[in-house]
């Protein structure tokens, strides 16, 4: 499991800090540093929700859009030989090697 809370597309991690007794977490997959905390499981997906909405609120206010979209292009490092395999499959299922690789992900990551 994953510690991780969502929130109108947006994403928060989940850490606790022993020293401090308290629940922390940031926005993830935005440039803007995003910060939440709480010492109960509750307040910390309040002040969450909280976050985000502030968020979304200071872009509004600051005449930009949030961040929340993706360029759709990774590089993924893997070994040559797996490069070798995936790519003789791809020639064998007649498409490009990121038409397969595409479809492999939408496959293991559906909705």
């Amino acid at each position: 499991m994953a510690n991780t809370i969502e929130y109108k597309g947006y994403i928060g991690s989940i850490e606790y800090s022993p020293e401090d007794t308290c629940f922390f977490g940031k926005l993830e997959m935005i440039d803007d540093l995003v910060t939440f905390e709480s010492d109960n499981a509750k307040e910390l997906e309040e002040n969450f929700h909280d976050a985000v909405d502030e968020y979304l609120e200071s872009c509004k206010v600051l005449g930009r859009e949030p961040q929340k979209v993706y360029k759709g292009v990774f590089n993924v490092r893997i070994e040559p030989e797996l490069h070798r395999k995936v790519y003789q499959e791809a020639l064998k299922a007649g498409v490009s090697l990121n038409s397969f690789v595409r479809d492999a992900l939408f496959n293991e990551v559906r909705d």
